[in-house]
């Protein structure tokens, strides 16, 4: 392909994009960049292999240290593991894509985005998903786009497109919106309980950017001279096809009409209807045709079954206003909650139950040494708050080999700790590192929601004083031709055969996280705006029934969580506390069983289980960098004897000599005719050389002086 390269212009940034400069082997590639930063995309398709029954669509975004300028940590040198970030970037690429291929398609298609090169003001992750559609057309592959995607931040009053890290940071809103030209695919945001009308404006804000970019496609696609690729779809054999469903639609009918509100009874009524068809077709001749395609097609049967169950589950809806369960469209299950389920040895737990749902969270407050080092290519190096999310097969009721956690934990484990972040308290008043871990015992929709509500209970109960109370609803969506309906508390089977799934987190003032994910080609702005009014009398609802538990965090940590204690020194000093080698910090660590850990702007942490330790620790801290003035006076105990003096520790951690001149108002003989090892004594600051070394004296001290020093020693 020949060198192409085009600039954009929107909002005050620039986009550019190069084709036929890199990956000539790919199928299509693109340089896209804005600042300095460039993002390449490639997108490659293969033949589909054979008993394939979905998409095989693999999405990968690498990222590149040298992009930074930087040289990986560890042994090896080199990127390893994909980082946090870098997996939830790929979910990012994955989500708008997915849905605008079409149903029909088996091929395997990799879409790889490699970040080459990063300023600290562009993200690189809306431009790796507009980049997504990009290479994908100028591949070739059949694709209902074009596809683009474009972050908006609040900045004071305004909406910004595209904002730097700083912007980002500084601002209320983190919202990144992807779109189709039929309207809205994909949305994902973070925001500091930003009220419902403010984030739809900026939706529809981020929208119309997106138009933009969608035609900047369209042009570019036009200015190469490459004709878009319309593939027909398949055409399979329907004797087999037909068999299935005039045997299934009755049956399903009549189990979806039940209403049943125990999906496992549903699921085995189901199950059974299934099995029935499958004993049938295995007693026809050899020579049937429809017992000839079945065995050439093992999957027919359970893809048939799914479309006939999602066709009369969405007619139910859209015709009868009635959901698989008996529910009303905005009806909410049953909702339970527990806390401190588990011994105080865990800091805070809570259990949130909602129908079969339920998710089990667990507060664990650490130190700051805690902190999680990111090794990435974001400008943020640490975190101070981790939520992990864990969703063992039993949850489900089913068995599989117990893995590290996938894109999907980690993707959902990111949507609550984005959903809680507005809510914690500032380091500085609360300075632990906050951990919340949260096991799906039992799953039917809407997990990640169900942590973001057990998450808040295990934070109260764990006695952390977050600012407010946060919850979460997921919201569904069925469209059949021109009428839509929005679920209310999406369960699992309107999940997987619904059109969205549309996750709303926030606390009674406003939103705190947002994710949206279609599987239709996109959605009006007046269906989001509504599904996210909708979700507010739900969250409110579930919040109600949380603070039924537990209506605020409590006084006091557990007596098992870590005591902190912070001190501010001089950052010259720093390296008096550590020592050489480490050896006086960890001389302190063992005499007092806690532990320290010191920032670069001279705050130091101390944390131990037991408050006394801490106490010890920061008292040799202080005396240790406390500035001493000549003339100052102190109590204090007389720690060894050498033939010239003694020496004393007249502040935790810090000594001095008396020399043996100065321990009477007479001539002294030995050091030990007038102390011993063990002895209190009361010193006077002579002097403090030009080494720093402290020398004192036990002459001219008024008794006077002399008693308020032993008094403020006991204090």
């Amino acid at each position: 392909m020949q060198e192409f390269e085009k600039s954009i212009s929107f909002d005050g940034r620039d986009i550019r994009l190069k084709v036929g400069l890199l990956a000539p082997q790919a199928g299509g590639a693109v340089l896209i960049e804005s600042g300095d930063t460039a993002v390449l995309v490639a997108a490659t398709r293969a033949k589909a292999r054979e008993g394939i029954d979905f998409l095989p669509l693999l999405v990968d975004y690498e990222e590149r240290l040298y992009a930074a300028g930087r040289i990986p940590g560890g042994f090896l040198k080199r990127e390893g593991r994909p980082p946090e970030k870098a997996i939830l970037t790929s979910r990012l690429i994955d989500r708008p894509l997915r849905p605008l291929f079409p149903s029909w398609l088996r091929d395997d298609i990799q879409v790889v985005a490699t970040t080459m090169s990063m300023d600290e003001r562009v993200p690189p992750d809306v431009l790796a998903v507009t980049g997504a559609s990009i290479a994908v057309l100028l591949a070739k592959i059949p694709f209902n786009g074009p596809m683009a995607a474009v972050r908006v931040g609040l900045v004071g009053d305004d909406f910004v497109i595209n904002p730097t890290y700083k912007e980002i940071e500084s601002g209320d809103l983190d919202l990144v919106v992807a779109g189709s030209p039929n309207g809205v695919i994909m949305v994902e945001a973070g925001a500091n309980q930003l009220p419902e009308a403010d984030m739809i404006e900026a939706i529809d804000f981020g929208y119309e950017a997106v138009r933009d970019l969608i035609q900047a496609q369209r042009d570019l696609i036009q200015e190469l001279g490459i004709e878009l690729v319309q593939e027909a779809a398949p055409v399979m054999d329907q004797t087999l096809e037909h068999f299935i469903r005039d045997r299934v639609t009755a049956p399903v009918k009549e189990i979806l009409a039940r209403l049943e509100k125990d999906r496992t009874v549903r699921d085995a009524a189901l199950d059974e209807v299934k099995a029935a068809v499958v004993a049938e077709i295995e007693a026809l001749p050899e020579d049937d045709p429809v017992r000839v395609a079945a065995s050439a097609d093992a999957k027919a049967l359970s893809n048939t079954f799914k479309d006939v169950t999602k066709t009369l589950m969405r007619r139910q809806v859209v015709e009868d206003n009635v959901r698989v369960d008996g529910r009303q469209l905005d009806e909410i299950r049953p909702i339970s909650c527990r806390v401190g389920v588990l011994p105080q040895r865990v800091h805070g737990s809570g259990v949130f139950n909602r129908g079969l749902t339920q998710v089990l969270s667990i507060a664990t407050l650490g130190s700051p040494g805690d902190e999680q080092e990111m090794d990435d290519l974001h400008p943020d190096t640490e975190k101070r708050y981790l939520h992990h999310y864990n969703f063992p097969p039993f949850s489900v009721g089913e068995t599989r080999p117990m893995r590290s956690p996938g894109r999907r934990e980690v993707g959902h484990g990111a949507l609550a700790e984005r959903a809680l972040i507005p809510v914690l308290p500032p380091k500085e008043q609360f300075p632990y590192v906050i951990r919340v871990v949260s096991e799906v015992l039992s799953s039917n929709g809407s997990t990640s929601m169900g942590s973001v509500s057990g998450s808040t209970l295990a934070l109260m109960h764990a006695g952390v004083p977050i600012i407010k109370p946060v919850s979460g609803a997921a919201m569904g969506l069925i469209k059949e031709g021109e009428e839509i309906r929005i679920l209310t508390d999406i369960q699992g089977i309107e999940d997987f055969l619904g059109d969205m799934d549309f996750k709303v987190a926030g606390t009674d003032t406003g939103i705190t996280a947002l994710q949206l994910d279609m599987k239709i080609a996109g959605l009006p702005m007046n269906v989001i705006a509504d599904a996210i009014h909708k979700a507010k009398p739900a969250r409110l609802h579930i919040l109600d029934k949380m603070l039924e538990a537990i209506d605020k965090p409590r006084p006091e940590l557990s007596p098992y969580a870590p005591r902190l204690l912070t001190i501010k020194i001089d950052s010259d000093q720093i390296g008096m506390i550590i020592g050489p080698g480490g050896k006086t910090i960890k001389g302190i660590t063992e005499e007092t069983g806690a532990k320290i850990d010191i920032a670069e702007d001279g705050t130091v942490t101390i944390s131990a289980i037991e408050g006394e330790k801490a106490k010890r620790a920061k008292a040799i801290i202080q005396g240790m960098t406390r500035k001493l003035n000549a003339g100052d006076i102190y109590a204090g105990k007389v720690t060894r004897i050498i033939p010239i003096g003694a020496f004393v520790e007249f502040l935790p951690g810090k000594e001095g000599m008396v020399h043996i001149s100065q321990l009477a108002d007479h001539r002294v003989g030995k050091v030990e005719d007038e102390v011993m090892v063990g002895d209190e004594v009361v010193v006077k600051v002579r002097e403090i050389d030009n080494r720093g070394r402290v020398n004192l004296t036990r002459l001219g001290i008024h008794p006077d002086e002399a008693s308020a020093a032993r008094e403020a020693a006991t204090k």
